[in-house]
């Protein structure tokens, strides 16, 4: 290549990252919203225990990834994931103590390198983290439940930035179909349980669920590759945590996400197995989304 050449395409190498950078695409948008997230919360309501546990659990996250990324695939992993994990627990854990924020990010942040099967991890990593603390240690954990409070205007603000950035990512519908669902349902259980439907469907208007709506449901990693898959497993979540909550589970979300998230990723697993073994070509519409 010529010295003009090179001259003449340096201005649009440099227009090229530049563009690239401020793209909703790059995976440092994710991290940047749910900090937003934090923020407006934090500044709002006081939602976190401490600046100090969300610390902890976030360097946590970013130290085991680091370790478990270089001896179970010999590279240096990219921090992002880790950090939305170690952000999460930070936000939806509740302890008086500093030592239920270190082993929840462990326990996440090890999932994603140990339950693997053909190559993929089956739970989303914070889900699973929170999961198995409730589970483990029940008397000293809880999760972060109507603490946020439902201010309008955050959530507002929270949604709005949500809602175009999953658009880009091509993930919009599984928050739509989800939030639809849930909504639907929310008619049943009041039916059901003969409460206010005000009362039913109000969980979903504060922040602790925007984190579970835009985070965990739509996780690139663990959730189905075709879209009707996507569709059909977001309602499967909104139906089972309907369940739990006519069971009077606090944690209702997060459990079904436990259980049919991995359960959607095996019956896939199994579909494809079975059409390669009959000789059938396998297509999946994939959304490819960056970690």
């Amino acid at each position: 290549m010529s010295p003009e050449t090179m001259a003449q395409s340096t201005p649009q190498i440099k227009i090229s990252s530049k563009k690239r950078w401020l793209s909703l695409d790059n995976r440092f948008v994710p991290p940047l919203f749910i900090t937003l997230i934090l923020l407006v919360g934090h500044l709002s309501f006081g939602i976190l225990e401490s600046y100090q546990k969300t610390l902890l659990a976030i360097m946590t996250a970013v130290v085991a990834e680091l370790i478990l990324g270089r001896v179970f695939t010999h590279q240096w992993p990219h921090l992002a994931s880790a950090y939305i994990t170690g952000i999460s627990v930070g936000i939806l854990l509740r302890s008086p103590a500093f030592w239920p924020y270190v082993l929840c990010s462990l326990i996440a942040i090890t999932s994603k390198y140990v339950l693997r099967l053909n190559g993929r991890h089956l739970w989303n990593p914070s889900n699973f983290g929170i999961c198995a603390m409730l589970f483990l240690a029940s008397d000293a954990v809880a999760t972060l439940s109507i603490q946020w409070g439902n201010n309008l205007w955050a959530m507002l603000v929270i949604w709005l930035l949500g809602s175009v950035i999953i658009w880009r990512l091509r993930r919009f519908h599984i928050c739509a179909v989800y939030v639809g669902s849930f909504l639907l349902l929310s008619v049943l259980r009041a039916w059901i349980t003969g409460d206010p439907w005000l009362s039913e469907v109000s969980p979903i208007t504060g922040p602790e669920y925007q984190l579970f709506i835009f985070f965990m449901i739509t996780d690139p990693k663990t959730t189905v590759k075709s879209k009707m898959g996507q569709s059909i497993v977001a309602f499967c979540v909104a139906v089972v945590e309907m369940l739990f909550r006519l069971d009077q589970s606090i944690y209702a979300p997060l459990y079904a996400l436990f259980w049919v998230g991995p359960c959607a990723t095996l019956i896939e697993m199994w579909i494809v197995s079975r059409r390669s073994a009959n000789g059938t070509p396998t297509k999946l519409t994939t959304n490819t989304v960056r970690p």
